[in-house]
């Protein structure tokens, strides 16, 4: 795969969106309430938020548009890998790069979504809501026969994914949010969300340098609080992988070829804190973590988007990151990573990371 992008067109250049001069920055978190559920309702002590609407589960029905390069999309493709759900649940895989309007399907034959047929996420936005006001986001669920997205609710997507989709779990899908441990795994991911997973946005799109300040102090005592938690645990939560690991990996993958230079979040890079590299390491190599990372789209994403911190659009060649496929020792601290059940299989041939794009599959560098 060819790592030139297209330019974004000036008038629709992403100046000004990211960076406000003088505020901290605060990512919006209303998203499209809706949920798919296994009867089409809402679940008993889950009311709807005003004007949500409940979707049943169905095979073949809905498409998840998931950009690899976006950590908050790269969860939801995680967790359909663990739990075998790509033949319930096509994917849909825009390009790294977008300009202000939305996510666009250039990597595919004709600069189009193959089964929605749509060459920006925002027409499946606009065939739902004409008037949408916010940011079109990935990941999004979108029903395939109307062509109109469904939900774009990050945090919500992946629990319904392990709730309320088991009747189509492949043998073997591990619990990633099991009964006894979801009010610990729903603390700490409350702590990543704010502090780190978002914590680093916090650091890159601060408009002061008092707002960068604090969010570099907060998100260094969370880090440091991962570290200290996970030199005597295998695993964030429990004695097996769960949703916790899962929004916590995507934010380590990003750290050092992004976040610690491009967001000015460098007091120190993962691979100089013992614990939470090798915990890195360990589920990179675990099937279903690694398999979704495509670090040469995840750089080209942030630099060329990001025109308020990098308007030179200039991708970085480094770091050499065949370093995530070294031993990281992690077996020593016990644990099992699907519990009683199985990894999954390789990733369907149509998903496979491009060579070069990932140590897991040599080629040119990544």
């Amino acid at each position: 795969m060819a790592t030139e992008q297209p330019q974004t067109r000036s008038e629709f250049s992403t100046k000004g969106a990211y960076v406000h001069s003088g505020e901290e920055f605060t990512r919006d978190t209303n998203y499209i309430e809706d949920r798919i559920t296994r009867d089409g309702t809402f679940p008993p002590g889950s009311p709807a938020p005003d004007g949500a609407l409940a979707w049943p589960v169905e095979a073949g029905r809905y498409r998840l548009v998931a950009a690899r390069a976006c950590p908050w999309a790269n969860r939801t493709v995680i967790v359909r890998r663990l739990l075998g759900l790509e033949d319930a649940i096509s994917l849909g895989l825009p390009g790294p790069t977008h300009d202000v309007r939305s996510w666009t399907f250039d990597l595919d034959p004709d600069g189009r979504d193959p089964v929605l047929g749509i060459e920006r996420l925002q027409e499946a936005y606009f065939r739902r809501f004409p008037d949408y006001p916010r940011g079109i986001t990935v990941p999004a669920i979108v029903e395939e026969a109307s062509g109109a997205v469904v939900t774009n609710n990050y945090p919500q997507i992946t629990l319904d994914f392990s709730s309320e989709w088991s009747a189509f779990h492949r043998d073997g899908a591990p619990d990633l949010y099991p009964d006894a441990l979801r009010d610990e795994i729903d603390e700490v991911n409350a702590r990543v969300f704010t502090e780190v997973n978002n914590g680093v946005y916090r650091c890159g799109f601060a408009g002061s340098q008092a707002s960068y300040d604090r969010a570099y102090a907060r998100l260094w005592d969370a880090m440091d609080w991962l570290e200290d938690r996970l030199m005597g645990q295998r695993y964030l939560v429990g004695d097996t992988i769960t949703e916790a690991d899962v929004r916590l990996f995507t934010t380590l993958a990003r750290f050092d070829p992004v976040y610690h230079g491009h967001f000015k979040c460098n007091r120190n890079r993962l691979t100089e804190m013992p614990a939470l590299w090798a915990y890195a390491r360990d589920l990179f190599q675990t099937p279903g973590f690694g398999d979704t990372i495509d670090f040469v789209q995840i750089k080209q994403h942030y630099y060329i988007v990001h025109e308020d911190i990098n308007p030179t659009k200039i991708v970085p060649a480094g770091p050499d990151l065949a370093n995530w496929l070294t031993p990281h020792g992690r077996e020593a601290l016990g644990g099992r990573p699907f519990g009683d059940g199985s990894p999954p299989g390789p990733p369907p041939a149509g998903e496979r990371i491009a060579a070069g794009h990932n140590p897991l599959y040599p080629g040119d560098r990544a």
